[in-house]
């Protein structure tokens, strides 16, 4: 009896190792002649864009079956139609990655919009290819080139924002309230290179995003002068950004540092990850979120990343998982402030 039961442990130990075994030909048969796309939620050229399409040129060999991979963008409401895109319409089959705003899972625990569909605890998480660190940066002819000049402004500055979800809406309304920046938020813009071009165009005099995607994308006006990082709202400063005053280090109150913490920081912390719709087999989810780490490791990609000016700092999709989870865990006082900062008012 104690044979059969010590044999039937062993079997029971094997299972996950003949199942990983078994679903390598799987994947392979499955894949091959088959186009995997990304939908990212925003407009060619921005900082989303660039990391899918430089992700989507490395990953299609570290899938089996070597599949064609493609990249299409489907902008508006700040990503918001494409995460819908993902949850209610893609179908389920492994063979569409969702990008856009993790924002819009905090969005959906304040409720803060109504044209949210999804339940952020059901999508599938491949992977995070970095996490953000979001800085406000200003036009050299707003006039304003250091954060005390902010604070003293007598007008408020005009900041470009997506929609809603986005670090471009959610950053700068954060830090109006917590520090008292004065900022005038112009909403209705499709993507950050909108944004770009209407600073350029003095339209607006900056924006507020992750440094990883203002710097590839913003690169010129940053080292010509014609714009400058004033502010970030990061846990630790970015080593490019070591003069730049932290905002976390400006709050008065316990209550305005716990919403840079909640609001900027942990929701910085997911939002370049890349999500499959809920009921993609698990077979599909486990093949794509070990290519996705296997990309990430690649030399040619990481090469290219490098060229290109793209920080990579990677996590898997199981901790993306748990980082939405601890959404839905913040104390209601906090969430009560963060909804009422974040939220429209009806009018």
């Amino acid at each position: 009896m104690f044979r059969k039961l010590g044999l039937l442990f062993v079997a029971l130990c094997l299972l996950p190792v003949v199942a990983n075994a078994a679903s390598a030909p799987a994947a392979e048969e499955f894949y091959r002649g088959k186009t995997v796309r990304f939908i990212v939620g925003f407009t060619a050229g921005g900082g989303f864009d660039v990391y899918a399409r430089t992700i989507a040129r490395h990953i299609g060999k570290h899938i089996p079956g070597k599949p064609t991979i493609l990249v299409d963008n489907m902008a508006g409401a700040g990503s918001l139609i494409s995460a819908n895109y993902i949850y209610n319409q893609a179908k389920p089959d492994g063979l569409t990655i969702g990008h856009w705003i993790g924002g819009w899972v905090v969005q959906q625990v304040i409720k803060g919009s109504e044209g949210i569909k999804f339940d952020g605890r059901k999508f599938e998480w491949v992977g995070l290819v970095v996490n953000d660190n979001p800085a406000c940066v200003l036009t050299k002819a707003s006039g304003i080139n250091t954060l005390d000049r902010w604070l003293a402004a007598k007008e408020p500055v005009k900041i470009g924002v997506t929609g809603a979800g986005s670090d471009t809406h959610y950053v700068p309304s954060i830090l109006k309230a917590a520090l008292g920046l004065p900022a005038q938020l112009v909403e209705g813009y499709k993507g950050t290179a909108d944004i770009r071009l209407a600073a350029d165009s003095r339209e607006i005099q900056g924006g507020c995003w992750a440094w990883e995607s203002l710097k590839p994308t913003w690169r010129k006006g940053l080292e010509s002068g014609e714009v400058k990082p004033v502010i970030q709202a990061v846990p630790k400063k970015h080593p490019d950004l070591a003069d730049v005053p932290n905002a976390i280090d400006y709050a008065k109150t316990d209550e305005a540092r716990q919403l840079i913490q909640a609001g900027i920081h942990n929701t910085s912390a997911i939002n370049r990850s890349f999500s499959l719709p809920p009921g993609t087999p698990k077979g599909r989810v486990a093949v794509l979120q070990k290519a996705f780490m296997e990309t990430m490791k690649d030399p040619e990609f990481l090469a290219e990343a490098q060229k290109s000016k793209l920080d990579i700092n990677p996590i898997s999709g199981d901790e993306v998982a748990k980082i939405v989870a601890s959404f839905f865990e913040l104390k209601p006082n906090i969430v009560a402030k963060l909804t009422d900062i974040l939220v429209p008012k009806k009018k």
